[in-house]
């Protein structure tokens, strides 16, 4: 569900038309629902409310502006970060150390010790150096790193194979069968508190077979693991769970099953998981229904085999159709009565610039307003500058206001980060 509603005919974010926004700051821009967020955090907590002493680390990387993700402090997530970039950000709009969580497959010195210094409730460990290396950090710094051990479960997420994390040829984490042998090696390192272990299979699951599978198993390592006099305490199950792009294909299970799941499974571990703690990072589930790029027709442009509508947002605003071959709907704002088919692009110079081929839309022209659709997670955030395009602006919208909370980059801006070097300067 989202806030993203026709009223008279054109389409509005929460209580203020689309229109409206679009002569304030001009096309393309991200738009996101407060409400949308709002609800969604609270649909995904009370799912995993009956899990033991649940912490909901909202996945940063998903959508990492500091007003999103000062919405979702003020309903009580805490966040997953992948980068000191994110870990400073999630400080920055209210999240508090306590509820942070570092994970991320290359970690550097300075970042590890930002984790550290601020005081964070965890950092997942991708591997025997990189352990030794948090060691040697925190023992010369005189602090104790509460670590989990990221785990590879090599579980198939069922997903696109860009976004799976679980498989043995994945790049995340630690082969299974070493976990114990390096968790009890953790326990005798200096600087190093371990306590508990970590997986992440995959994004945009559709179906809750591997995460039960994989769950299974981290329950069961965690109670061999305690069996071995090893404390093992909490529990990082990842997120994953998928949502709906195409309205035309079933909708992935909702979070109620995802927590009905995780709350069966947990019954099953030894000791029915008594004495732990679980972390769940949700990002896209979030944040993805909870956005959408606004875009303005440019022109329409009959080729010799398909009508092309050309936006004026392209591939570096949103990148997701070019390199997932994703889904997003297209909607026009004011739709007109009929439908056409077209073919849905941008303006960047790339046959790979494409939103939708062959995709049937109501009848547009040029200056018309189109929305696409679930787009607040993995949109702005993976945006580029590709064809000196500049960054567009984010607007967040409550109720029957917004604001900008990104502002339009401009070719200034852009600009103002180079420089040529001392020997092509002019001598005038």
């Amino acid at each position: 569900m989202d806030h993203f509603n026709y009223i008279d005919g054109v389409l509005h974010a929460e209580d203020v038309p689309l229109p409206a926004i679009a002569e304030a700051v001009g096309t393309p821009f991200y738009c996101y629902s407060t409400a949308t967020l709002q609800r969604h955090a609270r649909v995904f907590r009370d799912a995993v409310a009956g899990t033991p002493d649940p912490l909901v680390a909202f996945a940063v990387k998903a959508n990492p502006n500091i007003a999103v993700l000062a919405v979702l402090a003020r309903e009580g997530l805490g966040a997953d970060v992948v980068s000191g970039g994110e870990l400073h950000r999630a400080l920055m709009a209210g999240i508090p150390p306590s509820r942070i969580v570092f994970s991320g497959v290359g970690k550097t010195d300075d970042e590890l010790i930002a984790a550290l210094d601020a005081g964070i409730y965890q950092i997942n460990v991708e591997g025997e150096p990189e352990l030794d290396r948090l060691s040697e950090i925190a023992t010369r710094r005189g602090q104790q790193a509460p670590v989990a051990l990221r785990a590879n479960p090599d579980v198939d997420a069922g997903t696109i194979a860009k976004i799976s994390t679980g498989k043995a040829e994945n790049k995340f984490g630690i082969p299974w069968d070493r976990i114990p042998g390096l968790y009890a090696r953790a326990t005798a390192l200096p600087g190093i508190r371990p306590v508990g272990i970590a997986a992440h299979i995959g994004s945009q699951l559709r179906d809750l077979a591997p995460l039960e599978t994989a769950w299974t198993r981290l329950g069961e390592l965690a109670g061999d693991l305690r069996a071995n006099g090893l404390p093992v305490s909490r529990i990082d199950l990842g997120g994953g769970l998928g949502i709906p792009y195409d309205p035309d294909l079933p909708a992935p299970p909702p979070p109620s099953a995802y927590g009905a799941l995780a709350e069966r499974v947990i019954a099953g571990w030894p000791d029915g998981g008594r004495g732990m703690s679980v972390i769940f990072e949700p990002g896209r589930l979030i944040a993805g229904n909870a956005g959408i790029l606004v875009s303005t027709v440019i022109t329409i442009k009959d080729g010799g085999q398909r009508r092309f509508v050309v936006l004026d947002a392209a591939m570096n605003d949103l990148i997701r159709p070019t390199l997932y071959e994703a889904w997003h709907d297209i909607l026009a704002v004011a739709p007109r009565p009929g439908r056409e088919t077209v073919t849905v692009v941008g303006p960047v110079c790339e046959t790979g610039d494409q939103f939708a081929e062959d995709r049937g839309v109501t009848p547009m022209q040029a200056g018309d307003l189109v929305a696409l659709m679930t787009a607040g997670a993995y949109g702005a955030t993976m945006a580029s500058t590709y064809n000196s395009r500049s960054l567009i602006p984010e607007v967040l919208v409550d109720g029957g206001r917004f604001a900008i909370v990104r502002e339009r980059q401009t070719i200034d801006m852009m600009l103002k980060q180079e420089h040529l070097p001392p020997w092509m300067e002019s001598k005038a």
